[in-house]
């Protein structure tokens, strides 16, 4: 298998074409004991939350779930990370993609899955469609403040990323947003989190 990228909390191989293997890495800081609960709760709750983000919105499929090896085996999802490639496309491209993106985030917060992560480094673009990866630190909630704060990484990483327009292209997230059902008390929470965020600097 060939290792295609390495973070703080998994290896991804490559087993063939089409297929990804997300294999969580030890943490030598961390307990062995606790250690082995923690990624192995991880791979479990991951797996889920792909399932069932994936019943609405585009994300890599689950082929297998190994919890003794901390192993996620999925479909490899080949595209254009959005993180490299949005900077490149016209402006009026990138705020469709935009408006698609705040779309989908609706539809998946609508049922409760908090991504943990929303960033445009776990998008690829496919076509015309966004997958979304790596839920690795998503959770369950219904929180009007956790899906604010979804809403808020997302926002910050369009400011370091795609700085030339990320004003304009969070507002197109914001109205592709407003078909959650719940999009006034969201984007009314994510001003109080802004605040917030202002007064710690």
């Amino acid at each position: 298998m060939e290792i295609i990228a390495k973070g703080a909390e998994a290896v991804l191989m490559k087993k063939e074409a089409d297929v990804l293997v997300k294999r969580r890495i030890e943490k030598g800081y961390r307990l062995k004991e606790i250690d082995e609960k923690l990624r192995k709760l991880r791979t479990r709750q991951e797996a889920r939350l792909l399932e069932k983000a994936s019943k609405i919105i585009n994300v890599p499929k689950v082929l297998n779930v190994d919890e003794s090896n901390k192993e996620i085996t999925m479909q490899f999802i080949p595209g254009q990370k959005l993180s490299q490639d949005l900077n490149s496309f016209p402006l009026k491209k990138q705020e469709e993609i935009c408006k698609k993106i705040g779309e989908e985030v609706a539809k998946f917060h609508d049922i409760n899955i908090i991504h943990g992560d929303l960033t445009t480094s776990n998008m690829i673009l496919k076509g015309e469609d966004v997958y979304f990866i790596d839920f690795g630190l998503g959770f369950t909630s219904s929180r009007p403040e956790d899906k604010a704060v979804d809403l808020h990484l997302l926002k910050q990483a369009l400011e370091a990323k795609h700085f030339m327009h990320w004003k304009v292209l969070f507002e197109k997230i914001a109205g592709g947003y407003k078909k959650s059902k719940n999009h006034e008390k969201v984007l009314k929470q994510l001003e109080k989190v802004e605040k917030r965020g202002r007064y710690k600097h």
